[in-house]
């Protein structure tokens, strides 16, 4: 049937769980954004209705100085509009400039959302004074099947043009970001854009990356998820080695410029420590600044506490050091 829209609100829901005995359907879940902590809300769709059950971070989260995410959509270079987040820096000033540093989502079956998170806090991102840009490149979820299924046999490059022309879009859009000094950073398969980013452009003047792969083929090999590169590919590499060669950042070795942070977990069964490892060995070879973090109690994902904290102050360190 039709999608008929319930509520108009912005932020996200969670845990969604419908009231078994209420008549009309009550619905109760956890709603946030980025701006406010999640909360447990009641949701009545006969009344198009949404009422705050609990308010436990509510005085805290007043004194904060976070603004509401903006938003804007564009058209890539296939004609499918791209939605975009924009995150403001603390005590903005419109007359100002700010560095740009994009954010890339990981997934790549996933989508930025107007919520707080611990992996990649925007406001803590933003708080030395940077404008945070999130863009839904192609590939992700939540715009249609057709634009999830965008990346097959294509799983950088597309996805690539998309976060740039989104960047050059956010430049024309708003005169406070200052086009001369962007950077840009991401896990996962935010990783692996990262290192391809390294790899075709030197627009930015430092990059992030964290468990990105190095080559399809290494990836591949050691991965958790062999079948699924097979899927997106189109078979094994040895079907089209040159299809393979051609999307894998390493393969393009001679052209890393840009100084690059990298990041694994000693754990990581997903995109494993060796990928981090061989993208380090050639940034030293071709003599490019660049930093290696091993996080030896960690696996994909860095969640300890403590080690959050350091992730946190390194990057902070990193883009300051390349942005200033």
């Amino acid at each position: 049937g039709e999608v008929v829209p319930v509520l108009d609100a912005r932020g996200a829901f969670g845990s969604i769980e419908v009231a078994e005995t209420a008549r009309p359907t009550v619905l109760v879940a956890s709603w946030g954004s980025a701006t406010r902590p999640a909360e447990i809300v009641r949701i009545d769709p006969a009344l198009k209705k949404q009422s705050s059950l609990t308010s436990f971070t509510t005085d805290a989260a007043s004194k904060l100085g976070w603004a509401p995410l903006q938003e804007f959509w564009f058209d890539n270079d296939k004609g499918r509009r791209v939605h975009s987040f924009v995150v403001l820096p603390p005590a903005f000033d419109p007359a100002k400039k700010y560095p740009l540093f994009v954010l890339i989502h990981g997934g790549h079956a996933n989508m930025w959302r107007d919520q707080i998170t611990l992996r990649w806090n925007y406001h803590l991102l933003a708080s030395p004074g940077y404008v945070v840009f999130l863009t839904d490149y192609r590939g992700s979820t939540g715009y249609g099947e057709a634009f999830t299924l965008d990346i097959q046999g294509d799983p950088l490059r597309g996805p690539g043009n998309d976060i740039n022309r989104a960047a050059d879009e956010a430049i024309k859009r708003f005169p406070y970001i200052d086009a001369s000094r962007q950077a840009a950073g991401g896990a996962s398969y935010g990783g692996h854009l990262a290192n391809w980013l390294e790899a075709t452009t030197t627009r930015y003047k430092a990059i992030v990356s964290h468990a990105g792969l190095s080559s399809l083929q290494t990836q591949w090999g050691t991965s958790d998820g062999i079948y699924n590169r097979e899927v997106m590919m189109g078979g094994p590499f040895w079907t089209d080695p040159k299809k393979w060669l051609d999307q894998s950042p390493v393969a393009y070795a001679k052209d890393f410029k840009t100084p690059i942070l990298l990041s694994v977990g000693e754990n990581d069964f997903r995109v494993p420590m060796n990928n981090t490892l061989e993208m380090y060995a050639v940034l030293q070879r071709m003599r490019v600044p660049a930093r290696l973090m091993v996080w030896p109690d960690e696996n994909h994902w860095i969640l300890k506490p403590e080690n959050s904290r350091v992730f946190y102050r390194e990057v902070a360190a990193w883009l300051a050091k390349w942005l200033k």
